[in-house]
């Protein structure tokens, strides 16, 4: 049976896409910070579960090395990682600020959240990814690492980080293989946090990016920078 650990899933595209694989029998390791939200998207997708599958939620920060041994540990007892999405992300601020404005001790959480807290991960699971015959590893991107926008340097800076740090890893570990997945604008807290007091109804809701993220994660996609977009467009 399958596994997955996937970050950031008690709301957004983390939630959906944990929601899309517990209906295929995955079996998952979920977390988020709000321990109250994680466990009660713990609870709806156990009711979705086949026989033999489980859902694992643990509450806290991936920021935190003790919290990312306690993942690591509950992957470990499956015996098996398949795959790794590394999904929570921080703004740092909302609204959003310019670098010129940004204080580096909320830059450096930035960082901490969105660069260093998926490296982190992928160095504690390496052995069960490599053990595991087509495990794939999912950074979560942004085109705002590709773009510069006003206001989204810090965020965007990160996420070009973890884009950089994407390629390299898939040229390190060739048995891995390591996507950084760009979903596009969402209609979620966050991207409501990014656009504080704007209407963003007309975005798409994050369960509609989901097909698009589960063709690249389950087809023969090579190591590499997709965006879910283009990928819908294609299907």
């Amino acid at each position: 049976m399958a596994v997955a650990l996937i970050t950031g899933a008690s709301r957004g595209l983390g939630r959906a896409l944990s929601e899309e694989l517990a209906d295929r029998g995955w079996s998952l390791v979920i977390d988020a910070r709000d321990p109250e939200a994680l466990e009660a998207v713990a609870a709806a997708l156990r009711r979705r579960l086949d026989e033999g599958a489980s859902v694992r939620a643990l509450a806290g920060d991936v920021a935190s090395e003790r919290h990312r041994c306690e993942l690591a540990e509950a992957v470990g007892e499956l015996g098996r990682l398949d795959l790794l999405v590394n999904n929570a992300s921080t703004l740092g601020h909302s609204p959003l600020l310019r670098l010129e404005h940004f204080d580096l001790g909320d830059l450096r959480r930035v960082y901490e959240v969105n660069v260093l807290a998926p490296l982190a991960l992928v160095q504690a699971l390496l052995e069960l990814l490599q053990a595991t015959a087509g495990a794939t590893v999912v950074n979560v991107s942004s085109d705002a690492a590709l773009e510069h926008y006003d206001s989204w340097g810090a965020y965007g800076s990160s996420k070009a980080a973890l884009d950089h740090l994407t390629a390299t890893l898939a040229a390190e570990l060739p048995s891995v293989r390591f996507l950084a997945v760009d979903p596009g604008d969402m209609r979620t807290v966050m991207h409501q946090e990014a656009f504080f007091g704007e209407d963003i109804s007309d975005r798409p809701l994050p369960e509609t990016v989901v097909p698009a993220l589960v063709t690249i994660i389950e087809g023969d996609f090579a190591s590499g920078r997709y965006r879910a977009a283009e990928i819908a467009g294609a299907r």
